[in-house]
Formats: C-alpha cells, sequence, structure tokens
C-alpha cells in the first residue's frame, strides 16, 4: 500500500452563480508576503514612533500621550517579532537535532 504526501496547495473553486454573476477566486498569499507585510508594518510603527519623537522635540506635540502611544506600539511589535523570530529559529535547531 502506497502512501501518498499531503499536497498543501489551496482549493480553488470555479462556479458561475444562477444569477449570472461571476465570482472570483480570492487572492491567496504566500507566507513570505505575509511575513513581508508583518515587517512592513513594524517599520512603519517604528518609522511613526520616531517622526512623534522629533515633533516632540521640537515642541509641535500637544498631547505627549500620543507619542507615548507611538512608543509602546513600536515596542510591543518589535517584542513580538524578535519572540517570533526566536521560536522559529528554536523550531528549525530542533528539526535540526532530529535523528532521521
Amino acid at each position: 500500500m502506497q502512501i501518498e504526501a499531503l499536497k498543501m496547495t489551496p482549493v480553488s473553486m470555479h462556479a458561475e452563480s444562477h444569477l449570472g454573476e461571476t465570482q472570483e477566486a480570492p487572492v491567496v498569499k504566500t507566507f513570505g508576503e505575509y511575513l513581508g507585510d508583518a515587517l512592513g508594518k513594524v517599520n512603519s510603527l517604528e518609522h511613526e514612533s520616531e517622526k512623534m519623537n522629533a515633533l516632540l522635540a521640537a515642541g509641535q506635540v500637544e498631547d505627549i500621550s500620543q507619542v507615548v502611544v507611538a512608543a509602546e506600539k513600536a515596542d510591543i511589535a518589535l517584542q513580538l517579532t524578535l519572540q517570533v523570530r526566536n521560536r522559529a529559529v528554536e523550531a528549525y535547531q530542533e528539526i535540526m537535532r532530529m535523528q532521521v
């Protein structure tokens, strides 16, 4: 009995509505695209925090809480990114230690 590997490709369905309208298949992002988008968001939060700090130093910010909130958002996003990276590295190392 031969066992076939699972194929992890998304299922695309092509069907026509009874009303005559056509439905487009949803756009499927790859893991790399998700990762790139997430890193881009973290980067934009860091830039926003730096911009708010510069505005505070220039005296153009009336409410200092906006600066603190921007800095905390950037800090939390960076911490999450580092933890995800650490977990990915740990998983890779664990896989490399496996005996085949």
